[in-house]
């Protein structure tokens, strides 16, 4: 696969979040993500690939947008919050998790608009 021309991207808001959330989509267990709207797209469109990076910038997966929809962050539900894949899986976790990084960044608020993605691997890049 010509990934080499794909836009990217990473995960998170620093290089060990970055590292943690690729991490989970190479074991199988991370097939979502989410982020504020008032972010925009961020490039994300359906049937689109992308290369997620890690924490130190390299590129390590292409991913591509199967679904994309638009949410409140307190309507987000458990299925959204297990394909997300981070901590123990459950909506608890994920709101908790999800609350820190958007107060974190400045954006949090209980009914704020998320942009809600799932994806899938498309081609794994091996380290060079």
């Amino acid at each position: 696969m010509d990934w080499q021309s794909l836009e990217t991207f990473s995960f998170g808001d620093h290089p060990a979040l970055a590292d943690e959330l690729v991490g989970l989509v190479l074991e199988g267990k991370k097939s979502a993500t989410c982020w504020a709207v008032s972010e925009g797209l961020k490039g994300a469109a359906v049937g689109k690939p992308m290369v997620a990076l890690d924490g130190k910038n390299r590129p390590r997966v292409v991913l591509k947008t199967i679904e994309l929809t638009q949410r409140q962050f307190n309507q987000v539900d458990e299925a959204f919050a297990y394909d997300e894949g981070e901590g123990d899986r459950s909506l608890a976790y994920w709101r908790e998790a999800h609350k820190r990084y958007f107060t974190r960044t400045g954006l949090f608020q209980p009914q704020m608009m998320l942009w809600c993605e799932r994806f899938r691997v498309e081609h794994v890049i091996e380290r060079y």
